[in-house]
């Protein structure tokens, strides 16, 4: 037993340290701003043309994926009748490229008879430089409402529209599909959106921390922000990925501020940096109004945002209906690679500043709300900054740790009870019988090295 328990402890610790070493990293060239790192857990899954042809996607789940020009993709949902289900794609187009206005993705979720459960597009609007967009389509369950109701099979359905003006490339797709967590038993869930919510910008607080936070490259590696006013540097064609935990009844406000540039150009370029946020599930929220640059200072804000709540859902306005649950609310930075023209290659000083308001609510889930909630975990990586994959190595190294602690102790106590018994048997040799146990070890000898 003590060898088998002592090879057990041995394996977990070097299991742990493989895992440390297999964590996903960025390579690309020196000066270049960083590529998109997709989820390393993701699974490849083809599009199909034809509805019949297409392959299953599991809740919880991510998925790498790609779209052409023109293309329109279906993959595959199997439904029971009461769970709500969110499927988001991340459309990432290859830098370097051309986009044009109107150039994006459309993603929707349809029944068997090909009816609508919902629909959600990403455009490149006056922000025509390449950057990741994303959308998301889901099916809720709604006594009220008559299509997508029943269990069985569904289609989502990706559509990408270019310009042929535009760059013909692949674009690289990441999918989630996201099962809603259920209301708490014997609870009445809220059937019209709040008319009323704050709807002016806080004044930031004075003593809001300001310290540096380098921002992550996707929803997976995207830095932990918490209220404060977060200092970076951002490179032309560059996108740097942020995320919030926004609670229950919380608000998020968020402004981005560019400082100028040191050098003396003061040339125009317009639509120069763009400030999106998007919801747990991924799917999109707001952006803000592009931001043009000469040079000098310049500051973009999102609009205010209803505080998170489920009744949410039910208004007409996209961006209030994005705020319905709670979660990792993610902030997404982009400049123009044209500014490299005016400015150079270097990045540009920026100044990120996040405010969450009011006290959190309880949650209308029963159970764990998964995604869908905010833990003290999530808290505490907001406050020392960490990214997802940054806090899965801490908890790995924290497993190195205890599993070498562990086999430190089996061996301890191994050797602790072979001396014990190794003196037993040498007492009781002193008395016994000539050519007893005198001399010979215990078991074959101490525990071997390993």
């Amino acid at each position: 037993m003590r060898q088998r328990n002592r090879g057990r402890a041995t394996l977990a610790a070097a299991a742990a340290m493989c895992a440390v070493a297999a964590l996903p990293g960025q390579v690309y060239a020196a000066g270049e701003p960083a590529a998109y790192t997709f989820a390393p857990g993701a699974k490849a899954v083809p599009g199909a043309e034809v509805s019949t042809d297409a392959s299953p996607l599991q809740p919880g789940s991510v998925y790498r994926s790609s779209i052409k020009p023109g293309e329109k993709l279906y993959y595959r949902l199997v439904l029971d009748a009461a769970t709500n289900a969110y499927v988001s794609a991340v459309a990432v187009p290859k830098a370097g490229g051309k986009v044009a206005y109107g150039d994006g993705i459309t993603v929707s979720i349809r029944d068997s008879r090909d009816l609508q459960c919902s629909s959600e597009n990403a455009r490149f609007a006056a922000a025509e430089f390449p950057h990741p967009i994303a959308a998301y389509a889901y099916r809720v369950t709604d006594k009220d409402s008559s299509p997508c109701q029943d269990a069985g099979t569904y289609n989502v359905l990706i559509e990408r529209e270019s310009k042929a003006t535009s760059t013909p490339d692949t674009w690289d797709l990441e999918i989630r599909y996201e099962s809603e967590p259920k209301l708490k038993k014997g609870g009445t869930a809220p059937t019209e959106a709040p008319e009323d919510w704050p709807s002016a910008s806080p004044t930031p607080p004075t003593q809001a921390k300001q310290e540096e936070r380098p921002g992550g490259t996707s929803y997976y590696d995207a830095t932990s922000l918490e209220t404060g006013t977060w200092r970076d540097g951002i490179k032309p064609g560059q996108t740097l990925f942020y995320r919030v935990p926004v609670d229950w009844g919380q608000q998020i406000f968020a402004t981005v501020d560019l400082g100028n540039s040191v050098g003396g150009s003061d040339e125009y370029v317009g639509n120069a940096l763009a400030l999106s946020l998007d919801n747990p599930a991924h799917g999109h929220v707001d952006d803000a109004s592009p931001l043009s640059y000469s040079g000098k200072p310049a500051s973009v804000s999102l609009d205010p945002l209803p505080p998170v709540a489920y009744e949410n859902r039910f208004t007409f306005r996209a961006d209030e209906s994005a705020m319905r649950f709670a979660g990792w609310y993610y902030l997404s930075v982009s400049l123009s690679p044209k500014v490299a023209h005016a400015y150079g290659e270097k990045a540009i000083p920026m100044t990120l500043k996040v405010q969450v308001e009011n006290a959190a609510t309880t949650s209308p889930y029963g159970g764990s709300a998964g995604i869908f909630g905010v833990t003290q975990d999530d808290k505490d990586m907001a406050r020392s900054g960490q990214s997802a994959p940054q806090a899965d190595k801490s908890n790995t190294m924290k497993t190195v740790g205890a599993a070498g602690i562990g086999a430190g102790a089996v061996l301890v106590l191994g050797l602790g009870a072979w001396t014990l018994l190794a003196r037993r048997r040498a007492a009781a040799a002193v008395g016994g019988p000539a050519g007893g146990a005198a001399g010979r070890q215990p078991y074959g000898g101490p525990p071997q090295a390993w």
